[in-house]
């Protein structure tokens, strides 16, 4: 039965928003010109925040510093409340693979379970 869908017209139809941005913006860089001293004042902060539960001022300053171990404890939070795609960035931008991996694994074989249905449709 042709239902009208076919593999090669229908993916780039729903992909091609993701051109050249792919599914996760990785392009989050730390402010470059902080010192030592101002990236530690600002990480202290950040886990204040982060303690009393601002997880979203919390996340802006471990992107503003790139301090990899708040951005895995960000991750950690979203996966926490499934909000998986969203702890899978945090992990990337702090380099945690051994905790990114598993998830685009999983995201691995949800795509390629959408692509088999779509081609045996």
């Amino acid at each position: 039965m042709d239902t009208g869908y076919h593999l090669s017209s229908k993916i780039p139809e729903n992909l091609d928003r993701f051109a050249g941005n792919g599914l996760i913006k990785t392009t989050d860089q730390p402010v470059q010109n902080l010192s030592g001293e101002q990236k530690a004042t600002l990480n202290r902060k950040g886990n204040s925040f982060y303690n009393q539960g601002d997880i979203e001022a919390a996340r802006r300053i471990f992107i503003t510093t790139g301090y990899s171990d708040g951005l895995s404890r960000i991750g950690d939070y979203y996966a926490k409340n499934n909000r998986e795609l969203d702890a899978l960035k945090y992990y990337w931008l702090a380099h945690n693979m051994r905790k990114a991996e598993p998830l685009i694994e999983k995201f691995a074989l949800i795509i390629k379970s959408v692509i088999t249905e779509i081609a045996t449709e």
